[in-house]
This record gives structure tokens, sequence and C-alpha cells, in this order.
């Protein structure tokens, strides 16, 4: 039988969709975890000068994951549970959500909904507009990786695609909440599973294997040992190679069709938690070892690291031909993407472990203490 094509169209629009109500079309969302159903983490925005806070919102308990962003609002979740809308502009809140447990997935927005995973097992389906529940699911553990999207070419249906510490990857139908599959592995799912070509989808979990799945019926077409715990998301260039970074110490890039590894990057002992962003020709990913690093895609060598005060597990994020990312040392950087010099540093005051999402001018990122901060970057003069 042959697989059905993904909708490659709503990819290539960066999931632009047209809202009722206060919705309306917006350009440069950053609607999921990476920004993308390749989970690429990379934007068109330029974000080469130093931004300025324009406002802060205070959740109150610490905010460990990225926030989406769709039709000038921020969704974001934290420590205590609750899921927050925010005005863009402005950082107002529209409305929050209360869930069982913390909420460190990073939210899909999907047509008028929010989906978001808690520590409580469930993933839930919520009115953007309202704030109010529409539907939950449950798994048999915690959720803290965001979900994906997978809809086929002429079929009305969208899935909503993601892992749970139940060691299952889930697929459910967005419209009812019900199930379509769930594949089984044999130990926790942390990340965003990420969308290959032709409807397939790749994960990493604490099994140590990298599982290649069809977003179809979930069946698995092949795996790829990554010889330790894959805590991250993979991250897919646009010619369907692969990239990751594992707790033992290595950066892989793959060939998921082929189901081989071209190359293996390692620099010093420490473990890489962050998920990787891919360009054309660069791999960039975060490091325990307090370093940005910047490897080429084609061959693994490394280019060039960027060092702060602090671990690097957030996720960074290229805008342009700037690297934007956050330390644990409070902080949160730009770097050039072609040699890594510095071009700006942004004291938040507080570790950040979340990674940016970035919007048309935006930076919104939260911190450990409780406030999610949005930056502005200054537009170009004439």
């Amino acid at each position: 039988m042959s697989v059905p094509r993904v909708n490659w169209v709503l990819v290539q629009v960066g999931i632009v969709t047209l809202f009722g109500g206060l919705w309306s079309s917006a350009k440069a969302d950053w609607p999921m975890n990476r920004g993308n159903p390749q989970l690429s983490g990379v934007s068109a925005m330029d974000a080469s000068r130093m931004p300025k806070e324009v406002w802060s919102f205070s959740a109150g308990k610490p905010v460990k994951g990225g926030a989406a962003i769709a039709s000038g609002f921020v969704f974001v979740g934290d420590e205590a549970g609750i899921l927050h809308a925010l005005d863009l502009e402005k950082g107002l809140k529209k409305w929050s959500f209360k869930t069982e447990a913390a909420v460190e997935a990073t939210p899909l927005v999907l047509g008028k909904r929010v989906f978001v995973g808690s520590n409580d097992g469930k993933l839930y389906a919520i009115e953007a507009d309202s704030g109010e529940a529409v539907w939950n699911y449950s798994t048999d553990d915690k959720i803290i990786g965001g979900a994906n999207f997978y809809k086929n070419f002429g079929e009305a249906a969208e899935w909503v695609i993601f892992g749970s510490y139940d060691s299952k990857l889930h697929c459910v139908d967005s419209a009812t909440g019900k199930a379509v599959w769930t594949f089984a592995t044999e130990n926790y799912i942390n990340g965003t599973p990420a969308l290959l070509p032709g409807g397939e989808l790749i994960f990493g979990g604490c099994d140590s294997m990298l599982r290649i799945v069809s977003a179809v019926d979930g069946k698995q077409l092949r795996q790829i040992e990554a010889e330790a715990y894959v805590a991250s998301s993979v991250a897919v260039a646009e010619d369907g190679t692969a990239y990751v970074g594992h707790y033992g110490n290595v950066v892989i890039g793959m060939k998921p069709k082929e189901a081989t590894i071209s190359w293996k990057y390692r620099e010093r002992q420490f473990p890489y938690v962050s998920s990787a962003a891919v360009t054309k020709d660069r791999v960039l990913i975060g490091g325990g070892d307090k370093r940005l690093h910047c490897i080429e895609r084609e061959t693994g060598k490394g280019l060039w690291q960027f060092p702060t005060r602090g671990k690097v597990d957030g996720s960074p994020v290229v805008c342009g031909d700037t690297v934007v990312f956050g330390s644990m040392d409070g902080r949160l950087y730009g770097a050039a993407l072609g040699d890594g010099a510095e071009r700006w540093v942004y004291d938040l005051g507080s570790p950040v472990a979340a990674s940016p999402a970035v919007s048309d001018g935006w930076i919104v990122v939260g911190t450990e203490d409780g406030v999610v901060h949005g930056l502005k970057v200054p537009a170009k003069t004439p």
C-alpha cells in the first residue's frame, strides 16, 4: 500500500491558518515546538540587533517549556500546571487553563484550538479564543514533549501525534480526541516526533533508539541505534536528513531513509539535552558543557563554539543570520551564524531552560523565576 503524502503546503506557508472571531491570518507564526513539523528551529526573522524588553508576565512558577505564538497570541505553560494565553503586543493575559500537574510541553496551535500535554498524563484540546476545554485524552504517564500533527491530502481529519512517559507514541484525532493508533517503545519518550518526507515520523527515547514510523498507521518502518538516552527532539533538514544529540555526549547526523548514521560529533564529556536547529549547511545545538555548538551539516565537523556561564539545555533558534538561545546563566544570547561572534547579550536575571519562540520581530522566552519575557528586535533604519 502506498503511503499518502503529507500536506507539504501547510509546511511551506508556516502552518498559517485563517481563524474566525478574534483570530486572523498571521505571518511568521511559531505555532509549535521548534516552529514547524520538521522541528528545524529556523525562522526568517531578523534578530541581528539587540532586542528590547517590551513586557513581562509573572506566571508565578518556573517556566521550563517553550511558548507557541499564533495570530497575535502567546501560549505557554508553567510548573503550576497552568497554560496561559497572552496578548503578544502587551503581554496581557487573555485566559488561563489549569491542568492537574506541571506543563512543560510546548503547546501546538492548530486551527482554532490549542493542544498541550501535562505531567498529569493528559493531552488537552482547548479553544484558542476562550480557553474552554474541548476534550482531553489520557495516557498512563506524564507528557513533557510538544505535539506534532499530520494531515493527508484530500482528507479532512488532522491528527495530533505526541509521546508520553508511558513509553508510547500516541496519535489522536484533533476534532474528537479519539485514539487513531499507538506505538509502544521500551522506555520514556521525552521529545516531539519530527515529520519526515513521505508521511513518516522520527523520534528518540530513553530506550536509546531512534525510530521511524508511518504517520498513517503507526507501524515501525526502520530504527537506528543511538547507544544512549535521547531526551530531545530530532531536527529534520529539507533533504530528509536528521540530527539529534543525546546523553552519550554525542550529536548524530543521520539518513533516516537508509537508517544509517552519517557522522558523530563529540566535544567533551557532557550530554546534549537541547534539540538542534538545522539550516542548509549547519547544525546548531546547546550542550551541557555551557556552550552552543555549530557543526558542519555534511561532514559533522565542528565549526565554532560559543561559551556561556551555564548549561545550554534549551534549544537554539536560527533567525536569519543570527542564532538566538538562552543559558542557565540567566542570559539570552544572539550569535552570528557565520562565525559565532557575539552580537548581543540580554540579561534576563534568572536561568533559562526554555527555548525561545520567535515571530515577526518578537522573541518570547520563560525563565526559572516564573517570568515570561516579551522582547522586540528594533526594526532596521533605512
